[in-house]
């Protein structure tokens, strides 16, 4: 295979680059790549992908702003603003800011340091290696073939740019020593690392998300740590890509800093919803049928994804938005109201579910707010669908709330064998955190001791575990059982989560959980 030499310079370039060009084909795409990072990118997608290429409108928009960030940092010239891209999984933004931008900054300027983080170090070294394998290659190396990984420098997390220079024909190459790149975690080593471009690629999963203290650890991370590895303060830009997963994610966490300039690209899934989201607005005008990208995010994918992510995940990943579009979770018109059990023979698994709440009498007597304990039952039917059939709710003293539990919990029973329900309802307890609601838990275990109990400790707050039970709501699967109870619940549904009460949606969060088995959504 030939190779593309750098093309000479001379009083006359552009016939130089023709005569060269037609000895040497090569060196027409070198030119070519070299002034364009979306024709880089193009050109080199076959090295890091064995899908063929679905070219989006979206994908040249972000090339063409990585490309301007880099000029000015490959110029020595101060920065403008940061770059922050929120962008739904599968949109190709890991190959394109990841893998693809250090390779092409590199063959401009062989000497530039990149620092690259994202929340597990396995997904950063994963992105890193599939950079140095794109130098590696045949292709790059017909194209670029000055440019190498120096050989005692060659680990996924942190390798190193050399340039060989051919000085004169006969004589050794000439080895100038250029940048580098280093991958690590979010929270992870980086004593002694400097770069000119920082990237970060979702620094936080959708788990980390629903947890405070992760959420706080990780912007500390990133606002004390991170922003002090640049090799120029005024020159070095930070590129941030991610998909919305909290209002106080990464994303939401910068954007709040009035002292930041920024420019951000956002870019929902789709726009019936999330208009209002697209930035800057006038790249709302690219979305074809409102789609951000009819080929790979269509209608029916992006309907699978709401199933998959519930409203709240939705709105965040797809949406860029992580609150609900409208209103409550709820659209509690989709539930199927029923005068009659379907009969125990429909019934595949019954759960009890309850959201405990400690109240003594003084706070009630004082007519302050207290908390109901919640115990929500529900089934899941051989037709798929969800009956709530029960909710036992009050506002107990402790002692008195055991009993009621445990009343409960005979009553179930009796019903169980008066219809030959089979298997026994399973009966779960919502954990509260500390001592006092892992003794609480025991307690009442303790106490339904012969029946089939056991208890954990929710993560996230109550609108993300409400999530999953809202898709199936909203989409007629869940039926409920008429009786004295049902109007005070669906109206606690209908205004969640901004509803007084949420015990009895947070016990049909509980009982739905144990009933199915949530999926999770990913990649790049």
């Amino acid at each position: 295979m030939r190779i593309a030499k750098p093309i000479k310079r001379t009083k006359s370039p552009k016939r130089a680059i023709l005569r060269q060009a037609v000895a040497n084909p090569f060196l027409l795409i070198r030119e070519i790549n070299n002034r364009s990072f979306y024709e880089f990118f193009r050109f080199f997608w076959p090295e890091v992908s064995s899908e063929t290429l679905k070219d989006n409108w979206h994908i040249k928009i972000l090339c063409d702003i990585l490309q301007e960030a880099a000029e000015r940092v490959g110029q020595g010239l101060p920065k403008i603003e940061d770059i922050i891209i929120n962008i739904p999984p599968g949109s190709t933004k890991t190959i394109i800011c990841s893998i693809m931008f250090p390779a092409w900054c590199w063959t401009r300027w062989f000497w530039m340091k990149f620092i690259t983080v994202s929340y597990s170090a396995s997904l950063s070294l994963e992105s890193a290696e599939y950079s140095r394998d794109l130098i590696k290659s045949d292709r790059f190396q017909a194209i670029y073939p000055e440019l190498h990984i120096k050989q005692d420098k060659d680990k996924k997390s942190n390798f190193r740019i050399v340039k060989k220079i051919q000085v004169s024909a006969g004589r050794q190459a000439r080895t100038e020593y250029g940048g580098n790149r280093y991958s690590t975690s979010v929270k992870g080593t980086l004593t002694g690392f400097h770069g000119h471009i920082i990237i970060w690629d979702d620094p936080l999963n959708p788990q980390q998300a629903q947890s405070d203290v992760e959420l706080k650890s990780i912007n500390h991370w990133m606002s004390q740590t991170l922003t002090t590895r640049k090799v120029d303060k005024a020159v070095t830009v930070t590129i941030g890509v991610m998909q919305r997963l909290h209002q106080n994610d990464t994303t939401g966490y910068t954007l709040a800093k009035k002292d930041k300039q920024i420019k951000h690209i956002c870019l929902p899934g789709e726009i019936t919803s999330y208009r209002k989201q697209v930035q800057p607005p006038k790249l709302a005008e690219f979305y074809i049928n409102d789609l951000l990208d009819p080929v790979r995010l269509p209608k029916k994918v992006l309907e699978e994804l709401e199933a998959d992510l519930g409203q709240y995940g939705y709105a965040g990943q797809i949406g860029q938005n992580p609150t609900p579009p409208s209103g409550g979770m709820f659209k509690v018109d989709q539930i199927q109201i029923i005068e009659q059990f379907p009969g125990y023979d429909n019934i595949i698994k019954t759960v009890r579910y309850w959201d405990k709440a400690g109240t003594g009498v003084a706070e009630l007597k004082k007519g302050r707010k207290a908390a109901f304990t919640a115990g929500v039952k529900m089934h899941l039917l051989k037709n798929g669908k969800y009956l709530i059939s029960n909710v036992t709710k009050g506002q107990w003293e402790s002692h008195v709330r055991e009993d009621k539990i445990k009343q409960t919990a005979e009553s179930d029973e009796l019903q169980r064998k008066k219809n030959s329900e089979d298997p026994p309802v399973e009966i779960w307890i919502e954990q509260e955190p500390g001592s006092g609601g892992k003794e609480s838990a025991e307690n009442t275990i303790k106490n339904l001791a012969g029946y089939v109990i056991d208890k954990e400790t929710p993560k996230g707050d109550k609108a993300y575990r409400a999530d999953p039970f809202s898709v199936q709501v909203n989409n007629g699967n869940v039926m409920v059982l008429q009786g004295e109870w049902t109007t005070d619940y669906i109206e606690e549904l209908r205004f969640f989560p901004f509803s007084t009460y949420k015990d009895q949606v947070d016990g049909s969060s509980g009982a739905f959980s144990k009933l199915t088995t949530k999926k999770t959504a990913g990649g790049w």
